[in-house]
């Protein structure tokens, strides 16, 4: 018993509701040999001991074909091969329920025998219940219908007046709805459980891969300015001691300090909390751009102070992309910052004199800043002008990120 607790604590709710479900369809078409025995037996008077074998093998090859054509339709349902029934077995199945009806009828007494018409209700009850696993509810409640129909003429053939054959069609006709449609229903629970578990494993690798494109996406903006300072710089450091001039020692301290600072972002990128400061970004680039030996000019610096904290981080990233194709991408000798705020926008504009020969294309780091402007309702547009490369973006002032 502990065995058993702990192997049905093992699996998930799901995986519950589906074993239940199916383990009720098994066990209802198992009994259905025992549920004939006990309608016919009130109403027993064989003429010779072996007339109940052809009742006693069209019930076993009913019930056989009933249990395989269930099976089928819940394979079918797992490996999503549609929604068709077996047709092989569901022949078999009403073939080999209308051998067990004429088999119960010659089995009976004489006269009007009232387990002749629930012997067809058992019967349409297990056929339309292997059904409910793959067709749906109208077809099923018209099959229902068709199987008190029949009930009701095999209870007027049998000599019951024609009222209570009405009666009895009515009767087995609803009592086989119903049965059919709770079963019916229970199958769209299930469906219903196991579309909410596949969606909600959608939902977890939605945001394994919302993950990997924001770590990727920030450690390009994190690393690809900074590599390009360490590269500038140290360039520069070479230089100078190829010349034998002072100032190597101080550009390689420099490089050591941003190297310090790119892995402290990188563990801040990895935790998911990294900020980027505008003032601080926009003073880093002026300090880069003219390590680089292009000349710089930055306007609205007063105005980056003034703006909201996520407007600023928003910005920032800008001015950290920018100055990293700048470097990268272009020989640019001249680059222009302007910032202005007007009611409600702030709008950052870099133009640089340096356009690359594939500057229309974008790249990943103007996609993903894009993308991040895009998330705070911002816009940004990119692209040559002339000779010169002109990149704008634009943040509403009330963002909330």
């Amino acid at each position: 018993m502990p065995t058993v607790a702990r192997w049905w604590s093992s699996r998930t709710d799901p995986q519950r509701i589906d074993l239940y479900t199916r383990s009720s369809y098994y066990t209802t078409l198992v009994f259905l040999p025992a549920l004939l025995l006990f309608a016919v037996v009130p109403d027993w008077a064989p003429t010779s001991p072996w007339a109940a074998l052809p009742l006693a093998a069209g019930a076993l090859v009913t019930t056989a074909a009933c249990l395989l054509l269930t099976r089928r339709g819940f394979q079918g349902r797992d490996h999503d091969r549609g929604t068709r029934p077996d047709r092989p077995s569901l022949a078999v199945a009403v073939v080999a329920g209308l051998v067990t009806v004429v088999a119960a009828l010659m089995v009976t007494a004489e006269g009007p025998a009232p387990s002749a018409p629930w012997v067809v209700a058992l019967l349409g009850a297990a056929i339309l219940l292997a059904l409910s696993v793959t067709v749906p509810t109208r077809p099923l409640m018209a099959g229902a219908a068709a199987a008190g129909v029949l009930a009701g003429a095999v209870a007027l053939v049998d000599g019951s007046p024609p009222v209570a054959a009405v009666v009895v069609a009515v009767s087995i006709g609803v009592a086989l709805a119903a049965f059919v449609a709770a079963f019916r229903f229970s199958v769209w629970i299930l469906d219903v459980v196991l579309e909410m578990e596949r969606t909600r494993g959608v939902q977890a690798q939605l945001a394994v891969a919302e993950e990997r494109l924001r770590f990727a996406r920030d450690l390009h903006d994190v690393m690809g300015r900074n590599l390009s300072v360490i590269a500038v710089k140290s360039q520069l450091a070479a230089e100078l001691v190829r010349r034998g001039r002072d100032g190597a020692v101080e550009e390689l301290v420099d490089i050591s300090r941003v190297a310090e600072e790119s892995l402290r972002e990188v563990r801040d990128v990895v935790r998911g909390y990294r900020g980027s400061d505008l003032p601080g970004e926009l003073a880093g680039a002026r300090s880069v751009l003219r390590a680089a030996g292009v000349e710089v000019t930055v306007r609205g610096e007063d105005a980056a102070v003034t703006l909201p904290g996520p407007v600023q981080t928003a910005l920032g990233w800008v001015v950290r992309e920018s100055v990293t194709n700048v470097l990268r991408h272009s020989r640019a000798t001249s680059c222009a910052v302007e910032l202005s705020a007007t009611a409600g926008t702030a709008e950052l504009r870099v133009v640089n004199d340096g356009v690359a020969p594939a500057a229309e294309d974008w790249g990943n780091g103007l996609t993903g800043l894009a993308e991040r402007l895009a998330a705070t309702g911002g816009q940004l547009a990119a692209g040559p002008d002339g000779d010169r490369f002109v990149l704008t973006a634009t943040v509403p002032v009330g963002v909330r990120v």
